[in-house]
């Protein structure tokens, strides 16, 4: 199986934690070399998120438990 090498998320963000905790959470996973979130639209409780995730082999479900936690 191939590995995974950038993925590109749109998601639903609490306000807290913040773009910057949230990255730092995500670029301490092995095989994570880069995190990129720009927020695009905000509401009253949740943000509209674009995550750019880059690196030489991706783990795609330590991503999401750490975008879901």
């Amino acid at each position: 199986m191939g590995r995974i090498r950038r993925l590109v998320l749109d998601t639903l963000k609490p306000h807290d934690p913040t773009i910057i905790e949230l990255a730092q959470s995500l670029s301490e996973l092995g095989g994570v070399e880069a995190v990129n979130i720009s927020i695009y639209e905000m509401d009253r409780k949740v943000e509209n998120a674009k995550i750019t995730i880059e690196g030489s082999d991706i783990a795609y479900d330590e991503i999401r438990a750490v975008i879901s936690a």
